[in-house]
């Protein structure tokens, strides 16, 4: 088995292995992932009993994705799509692109964040990280708000982190609206393409970094994550 045929194998087992778990869109991005490898392979292949396998195989795949795809979008319809992902204790491969940045795309115009503790600042730089995969993975962005805490500590260095953020999204054409809750408990991010994620800990479900020179202290999908659940649902997308 090469490179490019392994790889296929790998991503298909894994759509399958979602889909089975009812994390649905995930297994999608796998299946569609996958597939593309998968006919890499076909073309690849001389005309014979293997090629035919393999075609076979690929249709397979394919008749599923068109059912799931159209079973998300009627449970969508419904407003009843639901999947949960748990994140366990020192797992890897969370990052917020990973866990719902196939959520993000060029409809999206508004993104609603509610997280109580955007205070100290690894709080503001996750945040930040967060307005930056909108802004990337976004084209039509124009508004993010940020329903948080006031830190009783240091508000006005909370404060004064979180306008900078402000100022350097208004210079992408991005407007931040910052609203202080004293009661606020809730965390969840909001897409205006009507996708919802909760996340239990919030955004701050990363443990902190060895040191400022190890893996993941950057790329947080090599950075160790706290135990945490993810739900995932679906409304009618506002307008």
């Amino acid at each position: 088995m090469d490179g490019l045929e392994a790889a296929a194998v790998s991503v298909l087992k894994r759509a399958v292995e979602l889909d089975t778990k009812r994390r649905w869109t995930e297994s999608m991005t796998c299946y569609q992932e996958g597939l593309h490898l998968l006919m890499e392979v076909i073309k690849g292949l001389p005309e014979g009993s293997r090629r035919s396998a393999f075609r076979t195989k690929a249709t397979e795949y394919m008749d599923r994705a068109e059912k799931l795809k159209t079973q998300i979008e009627a449970e969508k319809r419904l407003g009843k799509y639901h999947e949960q992902l748990h994140i366990d204790e020192d797992s890897t491969g969370h990052s917020y692109e990973s866990v719902f940045g196939r959520f993000l795309d060029s409809a999206v115009t508004v993104v609603e964040v509610e997280d109580p503790y955007i205070r100290a600042v690894h709080q503001c730089y996750n945040f930040l990280r967060l307005c930056e995969l909108c802004v990337r993975k976004c084209p039509r962005l124009r508004q993010i708000t940020l329903l948080t805490g006031s830190d009783p500590g240091d508000a006005d260095a909370q404060r004064e982190r979180l306008n900078k953020i402000g100022a350097s999204l208004s210079e992408r054409g991005v407007k931040l609206a910052i609203t202080f809750s004293e009661t606020l408990h809730d965390r969840e991010i909001r897409i205006n393409n009507g996708w919802i994620i909760k996340i239990g800990r919030g955004l701050s479900y990363f443990k902190p970094p060895a040191s400022k020179f190890c893996l993941g202290y950057n790329d947080l999908d090599l950075r160790p994550c706290q135990e945490t659940t993810v739900d995932i649902i679906h409304k009618a997308a506002s307008k």
